[in-house]
């Protein structure tokens, strides 16, 4: 058995509450059903990018994936030893573990019978193996911080020294079992690419681990009383309830049936009640934030979510060495989200705003600092640079450019619609002149899809139309474009009188 195994299977040895006690988990009997525990996850992913998330846990989680008639979420199995691996996941904002899926519930035909079969529902779901999934969540989470801390202290004081002292690994070894597993599957839980025997552990230290030994302790001889809320999202013209007479009903029971004490803002458990139509998911919720705050630590009018950003470049499918350019960066989402998933790609942040490209400049900083206080130690920095330019002049050679990925202005927040009947077509000008002919490809987000379509019909000789995908921006209805590059070479008009000579 694997230690990160061994690890998840301490985790699972919890005591949550009386009425639940079926959930406990011996050294004994269920400890190996405990090892090929299955459940359901369920995520929410940008809309429109529902198959591009797919994808990712296809390929990185080797999981079937189901995509929701609610737009903007998707379901997989897993086990539960894969759950570090899902947190590690680009395309997804939210996880919830889910308890049960209704695929047709028959509504009653009334608000009253309802209500009341919300109330009966709580006392019948099988809550058992995602209590123990939300469990197991929970203690990643505390031991990460715990870890976090430790190496805010430690790493900085590498970092200034150069080098710093690696803890013996006999030592560590040595009365210090669960503190070596807690090393293992916080390392795995940070870095899913690790699957080998760790030979040299950077574990933590004895007043930590005493720390945590009186924590545990503690919370044994006086059980804590869980808060808990529940959440309810409806969609469906069809209901004859609201979604908060749905929360509060189905709150109430589940109150009731595990003796919690219910909170709107300090909670320790947020359960789920999705409704689309006549399809019900309850489920639990494993994240507190969205994961696409990861990130961004300077944000500007309209910074773009870091999910989205993937999924726009995911679209373009970056291959080792390819130069990929975001002309018009903002706070540098897109390109350092590449720099973080295709660390085998070169990325450049421009944008005409200085403004701009200081907050993607303070962006890719903060990105680095973090790396060098999770590693310990300096870091090479990052395949990524933030220029000064203008988009429709940029200071790069003709066919050079492998990817543009960009959010184009909407002409609501920054710009103005007027003025981007002149700036489009001559973005997509300049972008057809420094993308590479016959293999460059291009994913352009707008909301201003009339301007944009007719700038894009006078550039039938250099782009051609691939795709798109609708997407939901904060309310409004924008388009990805995903756009190709023709083999036809760029000709600039002055260049035919011998005015202008290329980069």
């Amino acid at each position: 058995m694997s230690d990160i195994q061994e690890a998840t299977n301490q985790l699972l040895d919890v005591n949550l509450h009386e009425n639940w006690s079926s959930i406990q988990v011996t050294e004994s009997g269920p400890r190996s059903e405990s090892e090929h525990l299955q459940v359901t996850i369920g995520a929410t992913v940008p809309t429109g990018f529902e198959q591009t998330a797919a994808d990712e846990v296809r390929e990185k989680l080797g999981s079937s994936c189901k995509i929701s008639k609610d737009r903007g979420k998707i379901y997989f199995d897993i086990s539960v030893e894969s759950l570090a691996q899902v947190h590690c996941l680009r395309s997804v904002d939210n996880l919830f573990v889910v308890v049960k899926e209704f695929k047709d519930y028959q509504f009653k035909e009334t608000k009253e019978e309802v209500l009341k079969d919300f109330e009966e529902l709580a006392g019948k779901l099988p809550w058992s193996d995602p209590l123990k999934v939300w469990k197991i969540n929970t203690n990643f989470k505390k031991k990460k911080t715990k870890r976090k801390k430790i190496n805010q202290n430690t790493g900085k004081e590498k970092i200034n020294n150069g080098q710093g002292d690696k803890i013996d690994e006999t030592d560590g070894k040595k009365g210090f079992t669960n503190n070596t597993l807690d090393s293992h599957i916080l390392d795995y839980y940070e870095n899913p690419a690790i699957k080998e025997e760790i030979s040299t552990l950077v574990g933590d230290d004895l007043a930590s681990y005493k720390d945590e030994k009186d924590e545990s302790s503690k919370e044994e001889t006086h059980p804590k009383m869980l808060k808990f809320r529940v959440t309810c999202n409806r969609a469906g013209e069809k209901h004859c309830f609201s979604s908060n007479e749905a929360a509060r009903d189905f709150g109430g029971a589940v109150q009731d049936y595990f003796k919690w004490k219910a909170d709107m803002t300090n909670f320790d458990v947020e359960v789920l009640l999705n409704i689309h139509d006549s399809e019900i998911v309850v489920g639990i919720a494993l994240t507190e934030e969205s994961l696409h705050r990861r990130n961004i630590t300077h944000f500007g009018p309209t910074t773009l979510r870091s999910t989205l950003a993937y999924g726009m470049l995911r679209l373009c499918a970056p291959q080792p060495t390819d130069i990929i350019v975001d002309p018009m960066c903002g706070t540098g989402a897109i390109p350092i989200e590449g720099a973080t998933e295709w660390s085998n790609c070169y990325h450049i942040a421009g944008d005409n705003n200085p403004l701009a490209v200081d907050r993607a400049a303070n962006n890719i900083s903060s990105l680095l600092t973090k790396s060098q206080i999770k590693e310990g130690e300096v870091s090479w920095g990052l395949p990524i640079d933030a220029v000064q330019w203008d988009i429709c002049n940029l200071p790069l050679r003709t066919g050079t450019v492998d990817i543009i990925v960009t959010d184009m202005p909407f002409g609501k927040r920054m710009g103005s619609k007027k003025r981007n009947w002149n700036l489009y077509p001559a973005c997509l000008r300049e972008m057809s002149r420094v993308c590479r002919p016959g293999t460059g490809r291009a994913a352009l987000l707008t909301q201003d899809k009339k301007c944009f379509t007719k700038a894009l019909s006078g550039m039938g000789h250099v782009w051609r139309k691939v795709h798109t995908v609708w997407v939901n921006i904060g309310g409004l209805h924008a388009a990805v474009y995903l756009l190709k590059r023709t083999p036809q070479a760029f000709v600039h008009p002055s260049e035919q009188d011998g005015e202008r000579t290329p980069w």
